[in-house]
């Protein structure tokens, strides 16, 4: 294959900021540029960066603005700005791993579109966040050359939601950090002295919008604490963005509030030890297009209780007990038997440190330049 200048928006790669798609971004991008040394990479950021982003000698970093904050301001930087910057380098290809792409440039694109959660729960999301993304991802969907998703699952829906061939679609499932991993005795009682009191605990990780379900999360946990007398807590992990009024009205009138442990945002490494000490990691939303933390949890030998719709019975598998997230009952339940049963959570964490094996970020990587070369040989 000739040598090609391949331009990666990489807007979401911030220093010690990086969430789903920016990991997404990370780990993938870490790795294809290293692996192909044979092309050069346009690393394409929206405000200054972090040299720890520039991961081989082969990607020259560019700064565009203005920063993309707002709605108005994606479309002057993928419309107006992103075009000329990609004809001015002579750009073959142009790499998206958060889904936006440029409708004016004619430079061809891969797009990775994580999941269409905006379109089922359109009221998750800022209004005008909403209304862009309803109205231009489907343009972006069907400009793409290629679409990559993470599950199986997503591929069907955005095959149905925008009317696209599921041979347009290719799936590179996400991949899982391989610092997630099992800890001693020892320092799982350590741990549960440092965020829990010395108790056992229930954990939820991820940032607290409305899909992630908290509210029902809260009110399950606090059946199980009256209907169990259970000493559990329950450790939130998350920045508090969508702590709305109905999310603190929920929390204020639990009758268990006190055992309730909001963290904050967590550094990998506490994160680390926050998964394999916990009795049980609760991740219950009612849409996700993956749900790495699933993964996450099942590295580290914590037995997961999580949602059985969208992607998460594709990820889970056999490993997790999925309950519906709608269904209060249904969560308190599962949560009953984990903290009943110690045979129950054995068997769990022993399937899901099976199960995790299957994801790691080379192939997520792997699967992701297959899509790219398909681009590139048409070129």
């Amino acid at each position: 294959m000739f040598h090609m200048r391949i331009a990666v928006n990489t807007r979401l790669l911030l220093k010690d900021k990086l969430e789903g798609i920016g990991w997404y971004t990370f780990e993938t991008l870490s790795r294809i540029v290293k692996a192909h040394p044979e092309h050069d990479f346009y690393f394409i950021f929206d405000r200054p960066y972090s040299e720890e982003f520039i991961f081989a000698k082969n990607v020259t970093p560019i700064v565009l603005g203005p920063p993309t904050r707002h709605p108005i301001l994606w479309y002057i930087w993928f419309e107006l700005r992103l075009p000329k910057l990609l004809k001015k380098h002579n750009i073959d290809l142009f790499l998206s791993t958060d889904g936006f792409l440029s409708l004016t440039s004619k430079v061809p694109s891969v797009a990775v579109i994580h999941d269409v959660n905006f379109e089922h729960h359109p009221k998750d999301l800022k209004f005008n966040h909403s209304l862009f993304y309803r109205f231009f991802f489907k343009k972006y969907a069907h400009k793409a050359k290629i679409l990559v998703t993470v599950s199986e699952y997503s591929k069907s829906d955005i095959s149905k939601v925008y009317g696209l061939s599921e041979a347009k679609i290719d799936v590179s499932l996400n991949g899982v950090n391989s610092l997630f991993h099992q800890i001693e005795l020892a320092e799982q009682i350590k741990t549960r002295k440092q965020f829990s009191q010395g108790n056992d605990y229930f954990l939820f990780v991820g940032a607290l919008n409305p899909r992630k379900n908290i509210k029902r999360l809260l009110i399950a946990f606090d059946l199980f604490k009256t209907e169990t007398k259970s000493k559990n807590k329950l450790l939130i992990v998350g920045a508090k963005m969508w702590w709305n009024d109905e999310l603190k009205e929920a929390f204020e009138n639990l009758n268990h509030k006190d055992e309730v442990i909001f963290t904050g945002r967590k550094s990998l490494e506490d994160l680390q030890v926050l998964y394999a000490a916990a009795q049980a990691f609760c991740f219950v939303p009612y849409f996700e297009g993956f749900g790495i933390p699933i993964i996450e949890a099942m590295r580290c030998g914590c037995p997961v209780i999580t949602s059985n719709c969208t992607a998460m019975p594709e990820v889970a598998a056999e490993a997790g007990i999925l309950v519906d997230p709608y269904n209060i009952e249904d969560i308190k339940n599962a949560m009953i038997a984990i903290e009943n049963d110690p045979k129950l959570r054995a068997d769990l964490s022993e399937k899901g440190l099976i199960h995790a094996q299957k994801f790691n970020w080379k192939s997520t990587a792997d699967a992701l330049w297959n899509s790219i070369e398909k681009v590139l040989q048409k070129c």
